[in-house]
């Protein structure tokens, strides 16, 4: 089995517990304005691994993951777009009783007979998915990505249903993920849900703008400025409270 891999870090610490064999795969269907990642959106490309290799690799590591609880996170780009690749990585991790995390948005999840025949045979390797929750409102999810969140909340509640761990994920920008209104009613959504372990505020930042200028892509939220640390602080109680 083939993947197409963006990039590949052996020692991550800020993609679920313990230290993580992050592995980045190529391709996204969400248009995020603050992507750090924009590299990832293309599909198709990057480079070609299969799963043995970086089971190999994976495996030279396993003494310094073992020993701090971690494990293996597939993030992106967006996981789901290489099912079969992340089922089959997955499916040889847990051979080995390692603990496996996906990272996603939901951003290509589908009510097809097929996608969720494919999505019922992975999550039963997965251990904990990282819910990327961009934007409860509609109409703002989609001039902030470039999609509606219908399909995204579908898939939230999906993962509820099968009762997989979910840590829940929301990038704080100023001005625009950030209102009072917004982030009660994103509370509201994430306590109607059963299987939710933990809840992140990530704070925007600019540490990829990069990427777009080497891309020849004009960066929208260049005069956006990242938020404080007590304004993430602040946003958080509101999404834990709902008051």
């Amino acid at each position: 089995m083939i993947g197409n891999i963006h990039s590949i870090e052996t020692f991550g610490t800020v993609d679920g517990p313990g230290i993580r064999y992050v592995v980045f795969v190529q391709g996204c269907l969400l248009r995020c304005q603050y992507c750090h990642n924009a590299d990832t959106w293309e599909i198709g490309t990057g480079k070609t691994m299969t799963v043995d290799e970086i089971m190999q690799d994976l495996q030279s590591y396993l003494p310094f993951i073992e020993s701090s609880g971690g494990g293996i996170t597939v993030s992106g780009g967006e996981a789901l777009l290489q099912i079969d690749f992340v089922t089959e990585l997955f499916k040889r991790c847990k051979a080995l009783g390692i603990h496996t995390t996906i990272d996603s948005s939901g951003g290509c999840f589908s009510s097809s007979s097929v996608f969720q025949e494919k999505l019922h045979e992975l999550l039963q390797y997965t251990d904990l998915v990282l819910l990327d929750l961009k934007h409860i409102d509609r109409k703002k999810h989609l001039t902030l990505t470039g999609m509606t969140n219908d399909h995204i909340l579908q898939f939230a509640r999906h993962l509820a249903d099968y009762h997989i761990p979910v840590w829940v994920r929301h990038v704080l920008v100023p001005g625009i993920t950030d209102h009072h209104e917004d982030l009660l009613h994103l509370s509201d959504f994430i306590h109607t849900l059963t299987n939710i372990k933990k809840v992140e505020i990530l704070p925007y930042h600019k540490l990829g703008v990069y990427k777009w200028e080497a891309l020849g892509l004009t960066y929208p939220l260049e005069q956006v400025e990242a938020p404080t640390e007590e304004e993430v602080e602040k946003a958080y109680r509101l999404i834990m409270s709902g008051a």
